[in-house]
C-alpha cells in the first residue's frame, strides 16, 4: 500500500515509509496525545533502544549481520510468538524477552575479538574515506566495550565487596559512580550512529552493508592487479588480449561511487516540517 500511495506523489519528500523488518533493529512506537499507555509504551521504546544499541555495537565488533538477524528471529520474534500463543499479549513479558536477547547478544560481542583496523594502504580516496570512517567508530566501539566489560563490573564488584556498618559512605560513592558509568555508557552508545550519520549513512546496518561490498570490490581490484603485474614480470604472453592490460581503476572508483550512494540512500529520513513516517526505529 505504502509503495502503490508514493506512485501519486510526485514530491519524493513526502513519500511515505515503513521500517524494514529485515533489519537488525527494533522499530519503536509512536506515542498519541492523551495516550493512556503512554508510560507502557515509553518502556517498551526503551527496551527496543536497547537491543538496537547493541545491535550496532555487535555490527562493528565484526559479528555478521546474518548472525544479529538469526539472534533477533529466535531469541525475540519466535519467544515472543510463543509467549503471546499461551500467555496472550503482556507489555512486560515481552519487554523482558528483548532483554534477554539484548543480553545474549552482548554475551556474543564479549566472546568475539574486535576485527583489526583497517590499513590505509590503498590510494583510492573513497575507499579510505571509508576506511577512516571504520577506524573511528571502531575506536568508539572500543571505548564503549572497555567500559562495559572491564570499568562497570570491577566497580560492581568493588561495590559487592565494600560490606559493613562503616562502608555506608564507601557504598553510596560507588554506587553513584556506577551510576555515572552506566549514563555515560548509554550516551555513548545513542552517538555511535552519529559518527556515520555524518557522512551521510542513515544507520550503522547501512554502512556496514556497504563497507563490506566496497572492501570486496577492492580487494577483487587488487588480485586483479597482482596478477597482472605478475604476467608482466614473467614476461607471459596472455591468453586473451584484454589480460594484457591493467585492470581499470576507474571503474572500481565508479563502483565505490555507486556503493556509497546507494547506502546513504538506505532508508535516508528527510528533513521535512510534518513527519509522515508509519515506523521509526
Amino acid at each position: 500500500y505504502t509503495e502503490l500511495i508514493n506512485c501519486h506523489i510526485s514530491d519524493p519528500e513526502q513519500h511515505l515509509k515503513v521500517f524494514d523488518k529485515n533489519s537488525v533493529y527494533l522499530p519503536a512506537k509512536k506515542i498519541g496525545k492523551n495516550n493512556p499507555k503512554e508510560d507502557e509504551i515509553k518502556a517498551d521504546n526503551a527496551a527496543r533502544q536497547e537491543w538496537n544499541r547493541t545491535a550496532d555495537m555487535a555490527l562493528l565488533s565484526g559479528i555478521s549481520e546474518a548472525k544479529i538477524l538469526e539472534v533477533k528471529q529466535t531469541e525475540i520474534h519466535e519467544k515472543a510468538s510463543q509467549s503471546i500463543k499461551s500467555k496472550g499479549w503482556l507489555p512486560g513479558l515481552f519487554r523482558s524477552i528483548v532483554n534477554k536477547a539484548k543480553d545474549f547478544l552482548q554475551n556474543l560481542i564479549r566472546e568475539h575479538d574486535m576485527p583489526p583496523k583497517p590499513v590505509l594502504e590503498i590510494d583510492m580516496a573513497e575507499f579510505r574515506t571509508m576506511q577512516k570512517l571504520m577506524i573511528k567508530a571502531q575506536d568508539k566501539a572500543k571505548e564503549i566495550r572497555h567500559l562495559q566489560d572491564t570499568v562497570l563490573p570491577k566497580l560492581k564488584q568493588q561495590l559487592a565487596d565494600t560490606k559493613g556498618i562503616f562502608k555506608g559512605k564507601e557504598r553510596k560513592a560507588l554506587t553513584e559512580q556506577i551510576q555515572r558509568t552506566e549514563k555515560e555508557i548509554a550516551e555513548k552508545l545513542d552517538k555511535l550512529p552519529d559518527v556515520l550519520k555524518e557522512d551521510g549513512y542513515p544507520d550503522v546496518q547501512a554502512y556496514m552493508a556497504t563497507y563490506r561490498k566496497a572492501e570486496a570490490v577492492v580487494e577483487q581490484f587488487n588480485r586483479d592487479l597482482a596478477a597482472w603485474e605478475q604476467q608482466v614480470r614473467e614476461k607471459q604472453k596472455p591468453a586473451k588480449k584484454e589480460q594484457a592490460k591493467p585492470p581499470e581503476r576507474e571503474s572500481v572508483l565508479k563502483r565505490l561511487r555507486q556503493l556509497q550512494a546507494e547506502g546513504k540512500q538506505r532508508n535516508q529520513p528527510r528533513q521535512r516540517k510534518k513527519s509522515f513516517d508509519r515506523d521509526s526505529r
